[in-house]
This record gives C-alpha cells, structure tokens and sequence, in this order.
C-alpha cells in the first residue's frame, strides 16, 4: 500500500512562506504523478500543482504561478511544494496526492495523504 506522508503546514501572516513536504513510501505503476491538492472551508478540492514521478513534467496552478513551485528530491522519496508571497486566498488544507497519469482531478488519484493545514491571517 503506498502511503503519503505530508509536513510543513503552519500559520503565516501574508506575503511569507512555507514548504510543504511529501513523503511517499514506494512509486510504482500507480504512482506515476505526484500532485498537491488544497480545500478551503465550503469549497471543493482544486489541484494545486503536480510533478511527475521523473520530475520531467510539472504543472502549477495559474493563480500561484510565480509563488509556488514544486520540486523532488528523489533520494529522499520528497516531493515540496515551496510556497511564498502567500494570501488568504491560499488558506485551506493542503493534501498530497499520488496517481497513475497527469489529472487536476481529485478523482483521478489513488492515494491521499492526511493533509497538512495552511493558514494565512494578518
């Protein structure tokens, strides 16, 4: 069973910075493309960025294009999602997900992580 294993979340006042970190036990067929989900109160799940399991291939939202960047370091099996200049509008719970091909779909993907709250307040 592949498990995802999220850190980093926290509390900011806007325009600082957070890492998120996502740990995943084993890649395999299923796990082709790591991507970070968030979730604000009362809204549905949006794909935040993604990464492929070579790193060959990332993708990041428009609305944090510039922000956030999302990297691996695969001796560490890390995926991060680097996180600045950040506003309220990024609050949410923030989640790591892993799946077999590239998707912003939250459906798409077979394994979760617990996820990792972000809060960003004056």
């Amino acid at each position: 069973q592949v498990q995802l294993v999220e850190s980093g979340g926290g509390s900011v006042q806007p325009g600082g910075s957070l890492r998120l970190s996502c740990v995943v036990s084993q890649y395999t067929s299923r796990v082709m493309y790591i991507g970070w989900f968030r979730q604000a109160t009362g809204k549905e799940r949006e794909g935040v960025a993604l990464i492929s399991s070579g790193g060959g291939h990332k993708w990041v939202k428009d609305s944090v294009k510039g922000r956030f960047t999302i990297s691996q370091d695969d001796a560490k099996n890390t995926v991060y999602l680097q996180m600045n200049s950040l506003n309220t509008e990024d609050s949410g719970l923030y989640y790591c997900a892993a799946g077999p091909r590239f998707s912003v779909v939250a459906g798409d993907f077979d394994f979760w992580g617990q996820g990792t709250q972000v809060t960003v307040s004056s």
